[in-house]
């Protein structure tokens, strides 16, 4: 099976590909400080758990102590492994229309991949991750830029380190809207607070772009929290990322 990596700031995530139907997944957290032998234990043993054959790796990371980690990793336990690293010199078919290419991560390239491959163009996917970020997907598939506002968890964060009255919550939807006590007041701020900045800031792109896109993706961790109060989005698909990758790996095996 061809074994998918999506390595991100808070979470990693892996997809075991049977040609294109995800087989497996898992979801873990990302430790920066985890040496390669310890990736080579934590990984070798969520596929022995399921007996996955790995015949592919294809990897990107927007943490680059992991990804050098991961580079050992690769040299001393699947060096007989076919490998595409998502990183210049890798053929994606995703122009990068935007001042500086070398800024953009990696997720965000595959994202712009998978949306144009599963919907077309143009497009705008909204990952809900350590950040949220609005990534447009042009017409013929290129990448044009977008917007980056900070995450979920790290507004929550923020707040309750900041307001000696406030703390951390659950993050769930509340009864109502109007909060009744502390915590709903949080809750209905940061759910409904987080579905109007999508909304807001995916009609400012589509303005912007002076047409309607053909879809808005939802994708990312924390996507469930917020898709369903949010007007603008088409479609939820939580591998986004994972889709980019096995493309990515097609492109160039």
């Amino acid at each position: 099976m061809l074994v998918c990596i999506d390595v991100g700031n808070t979470n990693t995530v892996l997809a075991a590909f049977e040609g294109e139907k995800i087989e497996h997944s898992w979801r873990v957290r990302t430790d920066a400080r985890m040496t390669a032998d310890e990736l080579a234990l934590l990984y070798r043993g969520l596929l022995a758990d399921v007996s996955v054959s790995v015949t592919g790796l294809a990897i990107c990371s927007t943490v680059p102590a992991v990804l050098r980690e991961l580079r050992t990793m690769l040299g001393r336990y699947f060096a007989q492994v076919p490998t595409v690293i998502v990183e210049p010199g890798i053929k994606t078919g995703v122009q990068l229309a935007i001042d500086n290419p070398k800024e953009v991560g990696t997720d965000r390239v595959m994202n712009t991949l998978a949306t144009h491959h599963l919907f077309g163009g143009p497009a705008i996917v909204v990952d809900f991750g350590t950040s949220t970020n609005f990534d447009v997907v042009g017409p013929a598939g290129e990448f044009m830029g977008g917007a980056l506002a900070p995450g979920i968890e790290i507004s929550v964060d923020a707040l309750a380190a900041r307001a000696a009255q406030l703390r951390k919550v659950e993050l769930v939807k509340p009864r109502s809207v109007i909060g009744k006590n502390t915590v709903e007041s949080l809750q209905a701020g940061i759910i409904y607070g987080f579905a109007g900045q999508v909304d807001g800031i995916v009609r400012e792109i589509g303005a912007t772009l002076g047409v309607a896109p053909k879809a808005v993706v939802a994708t990312g961790g924390l996507a469930p929290l917020v898709i369903e109060n949010c007007a603008s989005i088409t479609n939820h698909e939580p591998n986004l990322t994972l889709i980019g990758l096995r493309l990515v790996f097609e492109k160039n095996s």
